[in-house]
């Protein structure tokens, strides 16, 4: 780096021409021009590990302004190849790496899509990521994944998070402990894309991607009526989320088709986490006279209910059936297997990066379905399948 020999400012100065075949030079800030005896007297900029290279360093290297050197990075056609090359080159030997984030936003995107998930403890949002991440990585978009752990406060506050960070659309499901959605609206307001996805809401104007939870839950109590079990109960989950109300919903329509009683003490909304369901479970195991099959609003849950089950000496499935909700893996492994309803959690992923990209890169005001619904599965295996001989 070359320091100017009237006021010793260092970084402000600039070719200015040649003079007897020497390169001269002025400096910036107190107009003096001069040449160098010696051109070792020019000093290279060492890498500071705490300082990465940007487009101003380059410029004080090679002598010229910051916008030749960005036009030369990016290949305008006004930049002579002798300067383009010489650019280059410095931009090699300091290990200059573009700063793409300020170049999206320059163009006002970041090619970033949010997404925000309750919790990690299973595999059934890490799937669902899956799925968005194959499509979005496609299409040339990054996905930044953030956690709400559950609770409110910190989903509020990981919406802030992604539009600080500017991103071009957001990909979200709610903690169980949602109730406000001001800061969704947020989203609506500035013209962002939201897309809503398994756990969601009627009070945003977004599209939302979600499986037919009322069939799932007809189809697993209908399988327990039909494979003999009479006092069936549900352990739901929370009834601000529109999923635990939808399998609420279909539970209730099984047994008031095949005309079963259902006993209003036996049916339970509480939150999903396994400390809770091990407390509604005692509760359901304790009864004098507790259910013979229990179906509950996930594998989680439903997994609780077996272990908990089998450590009373109570025999699954003959004196009480289980089935559960999604399909994790560890559900075919625990105990006699546990017969559950299979979620697509990929397509549910592809389906809501889809979506967002669609309202992302249309040019004209576009409206999609208010909602996708995707089709379940139920998966027999043995934990409800009773001998009836």
């Amino acid at each position: 780096m070359i320091s100017c020999p009237k006021c010793s400012e260092v970084g402000s100065i600039m070719k200015a021409g040649y003079v007897r075949n020497k390169q001269r030079y002025v400096c910036k800030d107190c107009n003096y021009f001069f040449t160098l005896s010696n051109p070792d007297q020019i000093a290279p900029i060492k890498n500071s590990r705490r300082h990465q290279t940007t487009i101003i360093d380059i410029a004080r290297s090679t002598g010229v302004s910051n916008s030749t050197v960005s036009r030369a990075l990016h290949g305008h056609a006004d930049i002579s190849p002798e300067t383009r090359n010489a650019v280059l080159e410095m931009a090699a030997q300091l290990d200059y790496q573009p700063n793409q984030l300020a170049y999206n936003l320059v163009k006002s995107r970041t090619n970033t899509i949010g997404m925000i998930v309750p919790e990690f403890t299973n595999s059934f949002f890490p799937n669902i990521i899956i799925g968005a991440h194959e499509l979005l990585t496609e299409a040339g978009y990054n996905l930044t994944i953030m956690q709400s752990n559950e609770s409110y406060p910190i989903e509020v506050s990981n919406t802030k998070a992604m539009l600080a960070n500017r991103i071009d659309g957001l990909l979200i499901s709610l903690t169980q402990e949602t109730n406000n959605y001001d800061h969704l609206k947020v989203f609506e307001k500035r013209g962002i894309p939201l897309v809503l996805f398994n756990r969601v809401c009627d009070y945003v104007s977004a599209p939302k991607v979600v499986v037919n939870d009322f069939e799932g839950s007809f189809l697993a109590v209908e399988h327990l009526i039909l494979n003999g079990y009479e006092r069936i109960a549900h352990l739901g989950g929370p009834l601000n989320l529109l999923v635990s109300r939808e399998r609420l919903r279909g539970y209730r329509a099984a047994m008031e088709k095949y005309g079963k009683n259902i006993e209003e003490n036996m049916v339970i909304q509480g939150m999903f986490s396994q400390q809770k369901a091990r407390i509604y479970g005692k509760y359901l195991l304790d009864l004098e006279s507790r259910p013979d099959a229990i179906f509950a609003v996930n594998d989680s849950s439903a997994i609780e209910i077996v272990l908990m089950a089998l450590e009373k000496g109570i025999r699954i499935p003959d004196e009480l059936g289980v089935v559960g909700f999604s399909d994790n893996p560890e559900s075919a492994y625990i105990g006699p297997g546990l017969t559950t309803i299979r979620q697509p959690t990929h397509a549910i992923g592809k389906t809501s990066a889809q979506w967002v990209l669609q309202l992302i890169e249309s040019e004209e005001e576009m409206i999609l379905p208010n909602e996708k619904v995707l089709k379940t599965e139920l998966i027999v295996r043995g934990s409800s399948k009773r001998n009836r001989s």
